[in-house]
């Protein structure tokens, strides 16, 4: 077991306390293929900082909540909305956003919450926040080129919430919530969910938002208490790094990695975490361009 990180070794890529635009307390995370770091605010903002690190710029809102947000292998981004419960699209090269997408609402219980894109399977999963008190369904997937999709996985999750794609694209990892655990649900080839297997027990952490290494290994960003647990591809979860003051670490949502670099997104706060790892993170979307940084 590898010896746990201490806070210090964390620091605030962006702080928008008192700036303006404010950075208001973002949740879902990402990076394009230039470095540049995109995460979502309570009011439906679209955020990208700068790769530095020294901008933030107000690119669009939904005038809603802007939860999970991830992009395509062109280039553009999808973003789920708790307010408007729907999937947005917004293309930077055109300074577009649109609706992509919703579920059903004769089978929906819960909002959007994050989503992942399988380049080869040209499809976008979005995780549907049933709960927190009954688990529901479940997964949905859509078509990247039509929106058209379906309840993809209809077990019952104790509020699914971050999702990872492994790097072979055979099983997506799902974070319930308040299950206190993550899943593993096999992809088989014609596309179709597998039974899922449970293969991570988190007794009191609350897990939200899942980032995977090039090794395999899982990163789980924990809303409470403030922390990152790693699962190790053998199965044994330890502690990458905890915040007990939860300040530089504050209810940490979601998590993605530039190279060997993770930023964190804390929706406790107003601002951006880093810190690096000493290993380098799966490029996404899986089977897409890397990042500008993912090769230093």
């Amino acid at each position: 077991m590898a010896p746990v990180l201490p806070i210090e070794k964390c620091r605030i890529f962006y702080d928008g306390t008192v700036v303006e635009p404010r950075l208001l307390h973002p949740e879902g995370i990402a990076v394009d293929t230039e470095g540049n770091v995109w995460c979502g605010g309570e009011l439906g903002q679209i955020y990208r900082i700068s790769a530095d690190g020294s901008r933030l710029k107000e690119v669009a809102s939904t005038g809603g909540f802007t939860l999970g947000v991830a992009f395509d292998a062109t280039g553009k981004l999808y973003t789920c909305d708790l307010k408007h419960k729907c999937v947005f699209r917004y293309d930077p090269a055109g300074d577009e956003l649109v609706e992509f997408a919703r579920f059903d609402a004769a089978r929906t219980t819960g909002p959007p919450n994050w989503l992942v894109v399988d380049t080869d399977r040209n499809a976008l999963y979005v995780s549907e926040s049933s709960g927190p008190e009954s688990p529901g369904p479940g997964v949905w997937r859509f078509d990247l080129d039509t929106g058209e999709g379906h309840l993809w996985y209809d077990g019952p999750l104790a509020f699914a919430n971050g999702m990872a794609l492994s790097a072979n694209g055979d099983a997506l990892y799902v974070a319930e919530t308040f299950g206190r655990r993550i899943v593993r649900i096999p992809i088989a080839l014609d596309g179709s969910p597998g039974e899922p297997e449970v293969v991570a027990e988190l007794n009191d952490a609350l897990p939200d938002g899942l980032a995977l290494d090039r090794e395999g290994t899982l990163y789980i960003a924990c809303y409470e208490p403030s922390q990152i647990l790693r699962l190790q591809a053998g199965g044994e979860v330890e502690m990458f790094v905890a915040d007990p003051e939860a300040h530089t670490l504050c209810h940490p949502t979601n998590c993605a990695f530039r190279g060997n670099e993770l930023f964190i997104a804390n929706l406790g706060r107003w601002h951006v975490t880093v810190v690096g790892t000493s290993a380098h993170g799966l490029n996404l979307p899986v089977g897409g361009a890397p990042t500008a940084s993912a090769t230093n």
